[in-house]
């Protein structure tokens, strides 16, 4: 597999290239704000029937009354998930499985961003088990569906954060280590090469579902953290989350991509600016973490698929 390292830009990717979408099923995780939301407002207008697999179930029925507002032939379905529990996801996708027959694309968006330390009901550390172990099993309950499917594929959505991460693997809890920042780092760069190796274990065992990286940039969206006062006045200069949606939109649906791309904003920093493949910090290339992070991720979750290929 050929990770693509060159910067390229589609002559302003936006919302006008994402083909109709009509038969598609999307699931997209965290569908209720920000990244999410906008997703899930996008694909349904384009005509996908869109699951918002979300942990508030309150928070959920009012975005999806906003994108029908707007939207009066959107085909949504609000289902329960908990990313921070082993078992809501089990019953997630049991449940998912029994309704549908097939999966288009599913959209391992969902996330927490700078919280203070805890441990989930099975364990984790709190950032670690949202943002990446609760997509890393989502994604292995639902593979087989997913491979069913022509033409499917997985996006993971990363940060820019990923650039200064490291993933403490003697120490995952963040007992020894813990910050805010950095346990966020750790769980954004480990969505990255999540996407990498499962990108890998899809091409080597011959099939067409493909796997992709996004990040939205820098957005004013619910999970973004920044101090007082700077916090109240994000909204005032950073750029809107259906911007910040894009590079997830592109990454979802274009037909140029072949899989393990990394796509996020093509200005500055890659902070800002349309949709591009770009190239990801150099620590994401080291193949050698990518099977460690799956391996250690197969152990803390009890889930192992794909396991046939080397």
């Amino acid at each position: 597999m050929q990770i693509s390292i060159k910067y390229f830009q589609l002559a302003k990717w936006t919302i006008d290239n994402i083909p109709c979408q009509d038969g598609k099923t999307v699931i997209i995780t965290g569908a209720n704000s920000g990244i999410g939301f906008q997703a899930a407002r996008v694909l349904a207008s384009k005509g996908a029937k869109v699951i918002m697999a979300c942990r508030n179930d309150k928070k959920a029925r009012m975005a999806a009354g906003k994108i029908s507002g707007k939207h009066a032939n959107a085909d949504l379905e609000i289902m329960h998930l908990d990313l921070a529990s082993l078992e809501s996801i089990r019953k997630f996708t049991d449940e998912f499985r029994t309704r549908y027959e097939r999966l288009d694309i599913l959209i391992n968006n969902a996330g927490v961003m700078a919280s203070t330390h805890k441990m989930t009901e099975d364990g984790f550390e709190w950032q670690f088990a949202i943002n990446h172990l609760g997509h890393f099993a989502l994604t292995g309950h639902l593979i087989d569906l997913l491979i069913s499917t022509a033409d499917s594929r997985i996006v993971t959505v990363t940060s820019i954060a990923h650039f200064n991460g490291e993933i403490h693997f003697g120490d995952l809890s963040g007992e020894s280590w813990y910050s805010r920042m950095n346990a966020y780092r750790q769980s954004k760069l480990a969505n990255l090469v999540f996407a990498y190796e499962l990108h890998r274990k899809l091409e080597s065992s011959g099939s067409g579902t493909i796997s992709i990286a996004a990040h939205p940039g820098v957005t004013t969206t619910k999970i973004i953290w920044l101090p007082f006062p700077v916090n109240v006045l994000k909204s005032l200069v950073l750029p809107s989350a259906s911007r910040g949606a894009m590079p997830v939109m592109m990454a979802a649906t274009d037909s140029g991509l072949r899989g393990g791309e990394y796509i996020g904003p093509s200005g500055l920093w890659q902070a800002f600016g349309y949709p591009a493949v770009l190239r990801s910090g150099k620590i994401s290339h080291n193949r050698k973490l990518w099977r460690r992070l799956w391996e250690v991720s197969e152990e803390m979750t009890g889930i192992k698929y794909l396991k046939n290929n080397p």
